[in-house]
């Protein structure tokens, strides 16, 4: 079978994905048993894989599900305890003293704290912290969800110390010893490089957060009211991604998320207490009352206003388990400690399943989902709760996990059998390198376009940049090579893609969507990531071209005309909005005016 028809049939479990849940926006609970279905079909009968490898891989896939399904239980029992506790009444009226801004709160939280997140954890953990705390301050469950997968981008390459880089890149080229002997260097240098694509690509993020919010879920459904705020939101960006891309050119890669997001948080709250560059106060943008929001929008979980029984919980009470969890995090993260050894001690391992070669396995006291138990327990009791009100935040919890147990049961193992049909009768490839393949003997020299979004495929497939960069990267590298262009680019457009393509994968949108109760809307959530995700992936490659073209196109390359237009574009949409919001403020009198003149009617 030629690499065309392999290539096609590769995309099919993937076509089904996009057809039935972000076509038809279908619940993730049917649409992903038939691409599980698809593939199963696919390895059995074209790749040839014996049914126990296929099997195995399924049951690896429960495995991996059943890991995910307790971070999402863990990341739900926290923020059940702080409302119950009456922790997270405080912390809304502490952002409320820096801004009653929903755009504001959503840049402080989503970016900067989740990009903390993600540099101390990744693997879908700041979703599981920052979703569910937007949804606590009074944002609707959908808003948060998209808001959270939205900044699954910049900051996730170098996320869980460095481990999509460290480990993802290291492992995919190390297969081939004759690259190099000093692989720590090569993937250190490589790292630099990908700091500098999501420098520029970044900038836009918070952006692209904030007016998506105002467009989707604001009482006037429109970009301008986000884009108003371009200043704070670019200020919010830069804070972020420089003290990062410095990190990752002079540290490595363990650091520049982590970094970069504690320094970007401390900056811009200071900045924000001190009124630089926040919107006015009679321009305070809010989501409607509740009773006027779309159904859609909004979760199973409840958010209960609940003072502490003190009447009075202090900030820094109230915020101790969120220091706790990021404390923890990265205690456990770091190699250059012994709790991370410790932490993997235990490990529960199923060998070589039916005979397959595959092997499950997983550390429990290192999950993420553990974590959040413990910082959970350690808050009943620092908060002063009752058993009762304990009681409740558990069982509010379960039920909530159990809501998203079918879609990952199905989804998780089809992206292993997917992954796993390598070494069948047939004598193909596994099924996304065969998918690579045809579109790189389409590309030729316009691969650095193909790049980004062949890492952005895996991992919208598996999940994980760490997963795609490790299918990938050597693949990346060879193309690279045989075109006679500097290979480590290539690499860092995988990385990159790789990176960006956490906006839109199914099982992490699967696992946000959970946290706050939002089962069954995961095809209407990617459909609105889908932008951010095609602008980041068509950025960065076009950079990417216009680099390693530099030395034989010149600088006004293909992929130079391309960046420079899209720069172009964001700046017209910025500029347009901003004399558009201008007009409407002429228009229509502020909330203050608009009071004035009620009070002059009623006395006259």
């Amino acid at each position: 079978m030629n690499t065309g028809m392999l290539s096609l049939l590769s995309l099919l479990p993937i076509l089904v994905v996009a057809i039935f849940l972000v076509g038809m926006k279908w619940p993730a609970s049917k649409a992903m048993p038939i691409s599980y279905l698809v593939a199963i079909i696919l390895a059995l009968f074209v790749w040839q894989v014996p049914g126990a490898k296929v099997a195995a891989a399924s049951i690896n896939g429960l495995v991996v599900a059943g890991t995910l399904l307790f971070i999402i239980f863990g990341a739900i029992l926290l923020l059940n305890t702080l409302q119950e506790s009456g922790g997270i009444k405080t912390i809304r009226q502490g952002f409320t003293d820096i801004s009653e801004d929903r755009r504001v709160q959503v840049i402080i939280i989503a970016w900067l704290f989740g990009s903390f997140i993600e540099g101390s954890a990744g693997f879908g953990t700041p979703a599981a912290v920052a979703v569910p705390l937007l949804v606590g301050l009074g944002f609707p469950a959908m808003a948060a969800v998209v808001a959270g997968m939205i900044i699954q981008s910049t900051p996730v390459s170098f996320g869980a110390v460095g481990t999509p880089i460290l480990v993802g890149i290291q492992t995919g080229l190390s297969a081939d010893a004759s690259i190099t002997t000093n692989f720590l260097s090569l993937v250190t240098m490589i790292g630099g490089q990908v700091a500098i694509l999501h420098l520029v690509a970044g900038t836009l993020i918070p952006l692209f957060v904030v007016a998506l919010m105002t467009r989707f879920f604001g009482k006037n459904k429109s970009f301008t009211e986000g884009i108003k705020i371009w200043k704070f939101a670019l200020f919010a960006a830069f804070a972020m991604t420089i003290p990062y891309v410095i990190v990752a050119n002079l540290l490595g890669p363990e650091f520049p998320s982590l970094i970069g997001g504690l320094v970007g948080l401390a900056v811009v709250v200071f900045a924000a207490k001190k009124g630089f560059l926040m919107p006015p106060k009679d321009d305070i943008w809010d989501f409607d009352e509740k009773s006027k929001w779309d159904p859609e929008w909004s979760g199973t979980m409840e958010i209960k206003d609940i003072t502490h029984k003190s009447g009075n919980m202090s900030m820094v009470r109230a915020w101790a388990p969120y220091i706790l969890i990021g404390l923890f995090l990265v205690l456990s993260r770091m190699q250059a400690l012994p709790f991370s050894g410790w932490l993997k001690a235990w490990t529960v391992s199923f060998q070589n399943i039916f005979d397959s070669g595959i092997t499950a396995s997983f550390q429990p006291l290192y999950l993420p989902g553990t974590i959040f138990i413990v910082v959970s327990i350690i808050t009943y009791f620092l908060h002063g709760m009752n058993a009762k009100s304990y009681k409740r935040a558990w069982s509010q919890s379960a039920k909530t996990m159990f809501a998203a147990s079918t879609a990952l049961i199905f989804t998780i193992p089809m992206v292993q059998v997917f992954l796993n049909t390598g070494g069948g009768a047939a004598g193909y490839e596994q099924m996304p390198i065969e998918l690579a393949n045809g579109a790189a003997a389409l590309a030729g020299d316009f691969w650095p376009f193909f790049a980004t979004f062949i890492g952005g495929i895996g991992a919208f497939i598996a999940g994980s940049n760490t997963v795609s960069n490790m299918m990938f990267s050597l693949f990346q590298y060879d193309v690279g090579t045989q075109m006679g262009v500097d290979a480590t680019w290539i690499v860092a457009l995988q990385a990159v893609g790789g990176a960006a393509g956490n906006m839109i994968c199914v099982h992490n949108v699967v696992a946000a969507s959970a946290v706050v109760g939002m089962v069954g809307k995961e095809g209407t959530i990617i459909r609105k990531t889908l932008f951010p995700f095609v602008y980041y992936a068509l950025l960065t490659g076009s950079l990417g071209y216009s680099i390693v073209w530099y030395s034989e196109k010149g600088l006004f390359n293909l992929g130079s005309f391309i960046a420079v237009l899209i720069a172009l574009a964001a700046v017209y949409i910025i500029a347009t909005n901003r004399k558009r919001a201008d007009l409407l403020e002429h228009k229509t009198p502020s909330p203050s005016i608009k009071k004035e003149e009620k009070q002059k009617q009623t006395v006259t």
